[in-house]
């Protein structure tokens, strides 16, 4: 179930299984009014993957619009009403969420291919993993419980909230694992200073997959997780759910990510400012693109993940798969400008998350107002050591290091350990805030 074969595939012979996939899923494509818009009423689909790089791209505001024009799933749903078996939708931090059909095929493809990336990450049958992601109706809910089972792993689906009773199942049930935001463990330890007589690494956890937030790159954020809790640290679950629950993954042997869905994602990496399809090779840093091959419902052709991604590795890992690593370095939706200069909110994070004197590694990012911007304003939590006599030297240190970093001014703000609040999934590092205020 897991094709454990196909993880260890070379390029040409992925590339032939990705051409051959194409061929049948062409029909799928040229039957989609979408992208009959964008290409006009004449629509040839091309018989090669290297052809498509000629059609432009489709993009989140085109399929948000395409739902609000023929509601609830768009006109680029191909698949018929008998054929949906299960809808999820977006988050929405927008304020503009996306509503994604499923067919059989399509829940079967989530699972078995995010379980490749469970089991890369170290999930084994005899793990108990309770999994703390929104149950509602985001993607990450439901269909991660079901990759952790198709892992092999004995699953507790407890989602967000209550993070007392989170303890108490965690040692009652002797769980040996937790899927939740990297976030979150902040969160808990709050909860066992103040309401158990626990530490982290009384709970036994040996394993924590994380997933639906950037921070992990950083070495010192993930010592420090390791160090408190004792378990192993896997970026496990990174997706996006309009193309694909888990698209990549830590395997045990690097901290970057594998491309796992090489034989049913078409990927392409293309330059944010030439739109130039680019080399999948070690040091491209680029937009991630992304063709379904077998997607039923709602099938993209050279979607804009708006993702930024580096290749840092190809050929075999030390795992023995041959997918190719990446790392998300920033979000060109994201981007702000600080005097000429183009700032991703990760690259800042990574130079917080680095400083010892700030170890919670809780933060906000405040831009006032549209941009561009003179500086970067940031509030920065202090490690809960940090006497409040130090902070005034430890943001003055700070702000140096953001603009040796990133060549842009910063003022950093150090408040006190627990004043940014902890959540229990997805948070937000970027604080907007209208400039009249």
């Amino acid at each position: 179930m897991l094709h454990p074969a196909i993880e260890r595939l070379d390029d040409d012979a992925i590339r032939r299984l990705q051409e051959e996939r194409w061929t049948l899923q062409q029909a799928r494509a040229a039957r989609s009014p979408l992208l009959r818009v964008l290409h006009g009423a004449r629509l040839d689909v091309p018989a090669s993957l290297d052809a498509i790089v000629d059609w432009p791209l489709t993009d989140k505001e085109e399929l948000r619009a395409s739902q609000e024009a023929a509601p609830p799933f768009g006109d680029y749903v191909v698949a018929l009403e008998e054929e949906l078996v299960r809808v999820h939708s977006t988050s929405g931090l927008t304020g503009r969420g996306m509503t994604l059909a499923h067919t059989r095929a399509d829940t079967v493809m989530n699972e078995e291919l995010g379980a490749r990336a469970m089991v890369a990450a170290g999930v084994r049958p005899t793990d108990r993993i309770v999994h703390c992601l929104n149950f509602r109706m985001w993607t990450g809910g439901l269909t991660d419980d079901r990759i952790l089972e198709a892992a092999g792993a004995t699953t507790l689906p407890y989602g967000v909230g209550d993070t007392r009773g989170l303890v108490e199942l965690i040692v009652r049930m002797g769980v040996t694992g937790i899927q939740c935001t990297p976030s979150y463990p902040a969160l808990i330890e709050q909860v066992l200073r103040e309401e158990a007589d626990l530490a982290p690494r009384d709970l036994g956890l040996r394993i924590a997959l994380f997933g639906g937030e950037a921070g992990l790159d950083n070495p010192g954020f993930r010592a420090r997780l390791e160090e408190t809790w004792g378990f192993a640290v896997r970026n496990a679950n990174y997706g996006l759910s309009e193309v694909l629950s888990i698209l990549g993954g830590q395997c045990e042997h690097t901290n970057d990510l594998h491309f796992h869905p090489r034989d049913v994602v078409f990927a392409e990496i293309l330059d944010p400012a030439t739109r130039e399809r680019l080399p999948i090779v070690e040091g491209t840093t680029g937009e991630l693109v992304c063709t379904h091959l077998t997607k039923e419902a709602q099938p993209l052709v050279r979607y804009g993940t708006r993702d930024v991604v580096t290749i840092t590795g190809t050929g075999p890992c030390g795992c023995g798969r041959t997918t190719w690593r990446f790392r998300v370095t920033g979000r060109t939706d994201d981007m702000f400008n600080v005097r000429g200069v183009n700032v991703f909110p990760s690259a800042v994070r990574r130079v917080i998350d680095a400083h010892p004197a700030l170890a919670s590694g809780m933060l906000r990012i405040v831009l006032r107002g549209p941009g561009p911007y003179d500086r970067i304003e940031v509030r920065a939590e202090a490690a809960e050591t940090l006497p409040a006599a130090g902070f005034a030297d430890a943001g003055a240190t700070l702000a140096g290091a953001i603009r040796s970093a990133l060549g842009a001014s910063a003022a950093v703000e150090v408040v006190p350990f627990g004043s940014i609040p902890r959540t229990d999934g997805k948070t937000s590092w970027v604080e907007r805030v209208d400039a009249a205020r």
